[in-house]
């Protein structure tokens, strides 16, 4: 099946927020529309963070939304993803390419840094993260970024642009505007009642107030 293009909401999963329900709030989230999910997990054994990468790699795969493991490049590739999303502390972009081929797709995280993004594009990344813009529950000790850094994003790269933090539907049309390739979406996707719902609503927040194209299969 043909890949969703890079552009919409991006979900990344939480175990404290989807538990045993992993699969099912997975599966959710892709009817209501993603086009990327991103594994994460840092608390389970790697055995367990291998089978339920393998079975969102599958999932994934039979609905064309792209699949990315979070930091462990061997995870990615054991568990058949379409690649990594990488920090600043992590491996290195050449050595996510050695080991998951010339054709994955290699995010990486730059905070409010527009010089570690030109970095990563000149270094082979396939899109790069901005964030956080808002108050995170997972991460709130994060960096704060202002949202400038997203139009001089925009104008200076030529890879894909995400933004990330805090991103909940009340506010997800702010960051939309500034023409942002994706919205990376945690606690304010996996914690609603209703998965297929909220992200029913984010995607067509997303779809309003961004340059979407229409023609796209998203």
């Amino acid at each position: 099946m043909t890949k969703r293009p890079l552009q919409g909401i991006y979900a990344i999963t939480d175990p404290d927020l989807m538990g045993d329900r992993l699969l099912q709030k997975a599966h959710e989230a892709i009817q209501g529309g993603i086009s990327v999910l991103q594994y994460r997990n840092k608390k389970a054994p790697y055995e367990m963070q291998l089978q339920q990468a393998r079975q969102l790699a599958e999932l994934c795969r039979m609905q064309g939304v792209t699949f990315l493991v979070n930091d462990n490049i061997t995870l990615a590739h054991e568990a058949g993803a379409d690649g990594v999303h990488l920090g600043q502390q992590d491996a290195r972009i050449e050595q996510a390419r050695a080991q998951l081929g010339d054709d994955s797709i290699i995010g990486i995280t730059c905070h409010a840094d527009l010089h570690l993004a030109q970095q990563a594009e000149q270094q082979g990344a396939s899109y790069v993260a901005f964030g956080r813009f808002f108050p995170s529950h997972t991460k709130p000790q994060a960096p704060a970024a202002e949202t400038a850094i997203l139009e001089k994003a925009k104008q200076a790269l030529t890879i894909p642009v995400v933004a990330i933090g805090g991103i909940q539907q009340e506010n997800a049309a702010e960051l939309a505007q500034y023409g942002v390739d994706m919205l990376a979406v945690i606690h304010g996707l996996f914690a609603a009642d209703d998965v297929l719902a909220r992200t029913e609503t984010l995607v067509k927040i997303f779809r309003e107030f961004s340059a979407f194209d229409d023609s796209s299969d998203l």
